[in-house]
């Protein structure tokens, strides 16, 4: 009798067994389905995308040099099924290297298929000189633009080493090497250095902002002084061409470059990250290996650090510390 039951619950345990490694199956088989439909075309064929339409390109946050943006955008242009491109942008800028990077692909874009500006909270700095790259800026009212100009930002922690009583010595090949330096106040020569790269990139930007809105010199250095503006005081100024909304900009686009008001207007966004570089994917295997909440939550934290830490050159950046990219200018 109890080798009858041993029995049993051996059999209980391969059904189990076999029952999980048939889910397992049955799970990579689907993964690996999509995946092939995927690169095949299939899934975009029978979607949206599959007949004629006006791409939605979402750009919010801060702006850096995106390769996977910039790919979407290059795959854009080769697709037939988008008759134009409209802008979504939320962003207080970023790099001025990735705004030149987007910037660059988009009047690539332009040159074969239509593109406006949709602003949402506010387009400034880097991401205003992406709308620019567009033929149509439409923002809302109280949208805020602009913040033309350039910046570049470091810590001096010297007061805060002298009290520690840390000396830092270095031996570099010349004096303007590896400067400025956070180890000591920065010398005339220094900042010197510093301000004739900020206004070599800021003159560019300037000159950018004056080709793709029609300004004269003397009009865009008075606008590119820094300032913000909103979407009503920007349709004054040249710097917004319409107040309204991406209902605004789908009828420009029906009116000035011959789309078909039935088109509708469909998301493409880039393609996302791996598993291990996704925050969110990588939070659930790190507690799966039994590392803590409060490692998990930090995260986030790093990401902003990250960024701030390894950009990839000057800044084009509206810095308001209150002020989220989601949220609205408020009264």
């Amino acid at each position: 009798m109890a080798q009858n039951v041993d029995e049993i619950i051996d059999r209980r345990r391969l059904r189990r067994k076999v029952t999980f490694w048939r889910v397992v199956t049955l799970f990579v088989l689907a993964a690996f389905l999509v995946a092939l439909a995927s690169a095949s075309g299939l899934m975009e064929a029978i979607s949206k995308k599959g007949s004629d339409h006006i791409a939605r390109v979402k750009i919010s946050g801060f702006i850096s040099n995106d390769r996977p943006l910039l790919e979407l955008i290059a795959k854009l242009k080769k697709k037939k099924h988008v008759k134009a491109v409209i802008l979504d942008i939320s962003s207080p800028g970023g790099s001025t290297v990735g705004g030149e990077a987007t910037y660059n692909a988009l009047r690539d874009l332009a040159a074969t298929k239509p593109v406006a500006t949709s602003v949402g909270t506010l387009a400034a700095s880097a991401a205003y000189m992406i709308a620019c790259a567009s033929d149509h800026i439409v923002a809302h009212r109280s949208s805020l633009v602009g913040s033309i100009g350039v910046l570049v930002q470091y810590g001096d922690v010297s007061s805060l080493l002298d009290k520690l009583g840390i000396k830092v010595d270095e031996v570099k090949s010349a004096p303007l090497k590896a400067e400025p330096s956070p180890f000591h106040p920065t010398s005339p020569e220094a900042r010197a250095m510093l301000d004739r790269v900020v206004q070599n990139s800021y003159q560019w930007f300037t000159g950018l902002v004056a080709e793709r809105r029609h300004f004269d010199a003397a009009k865009a250095h008075q606008l590119a002084d820094g300032s913000i503006f909103t979407g009503a005081q920007g349709l004054k100024n040249g710097l917004v061409d319409e107040i309204g909304d991406e209902e605004t900009a789908k009828k420009w686009l029906v009116a000035e470059r011959g789309i078909s008001d039935k088109l509708k207007i469909v998301d493409w966004q880039p393609e996302k990250p791996g598993y291990v570089s996704n925050p969110a994917a990588l939070a659930t295997i790190l507690r799966l290996v039994g590392i803590d909440k409060e490692a998990i939550g930090n995260l986030k934290l790093w990401g902003t650090i990250e960024k701030r830490l390894f950009l990839d050159g000057l800044m084009s950046l509206m810095q308001i510390e209150s002020l989220s990219t989601q949220g609205e200018l408020r009264q």
